[in-house]
């Protein structure tokens, strides 16, 4: 009877750690498979998220792309209202031009878009330092138009990477190498503006300047 308790005891205690045995080799087959699917599921995660990112971008970009369709709507439909043909019509034709133009430019203004830049501090102060720059340049056109000129061109040379026509302010590029990419592309493009209008300018004035030549001209081949 002792011999057959003790042959129970050893049979119970096997069958106990073979069901211990099983219940370990189960759990690290549990978290074996755990882990193999979590590594799937943080790949197929981590590929969406590479999708989202070139989805944003683009978004940004087509964002920015309106922004600078917007600005060109702008300056064209200003261009026309000062344009020299605005100024040979009738008085009645003009104002219905001015008309459309000014509805126009209004419906223009009604879209907002908006592309925030992410800038640190040092960025941030090249932005506000290259504004001031170009703003003291504008704000001092009527008084040398050619010299604002000359001054804006060379501001526009060190944005450029092609070869400028003209010298470059050497002080302007470093300033500009400073900010943020997206905000070098901008001030390029206030640049371009503005050297546009001042073109636009030169060639009223230019015109003017000939019509009243021709004036005269008829003037004194009357009194002849």
């Amino acid at each position: 009877m002792a011999q057959a308790k003790i042959n129970a005891k050893a049979n119970e205690g096997a069958q106990q750690q073979q069901q211990q045995q099983s219940q370990a080799g189960g759990q690290l087959r549990g978290r074996f498979y755990r882990s193999t699917s979590m590594a799937d599921r943080s790949s197929r995660l981590l590929e969406n998220l590479d999708q989202l990112e070139l989805r944003v971008e683009a978004f940004r970009d087509a964002a920015s792309a309106m922004e600078q369709e917007k600005e060109i709507l702008l300056e064209m439909i200003h261009n026309i209202q000062n344009s020299q043909d605005m100024r040979h019509i009738s008085e009645g034709e003009r104002e219905e031009l001015n008309l459309t133009a000014n509805r126009l430019m209004g419906r223009t203004l009604t879209v907002e878009v908006s592309v925030e830049t992410i800038r640190n501090a040092q960025q941030q102060e090249s932005l506000l330092h290259a504004t001031k720059m170009i703003d003291e340049i504008v704000n001092k056109l009527l008084d040398d138009l050619e010299d604002a000129k000359i001054r804006l061109m060379s501001l526009y040379g060190a944005c450029t990477s092609d070869v400028p026509a003209g010298p470059i302010d050497q002080k302007f590029q470093s300033v500009v190498i400073g900010c943020a990419i997206e905000d070098q592309k901008k001030i390029k493009r206030r640049l371009e503006t503005l050297l546009r209008n001042l073109e636009n300018s030169e060639k009223s004035i230019t015109l003017l300047e000939h019509q009243k030549s021709s004036v005269r001209q008829s003037c004194n081949s009357k009194q002849d």
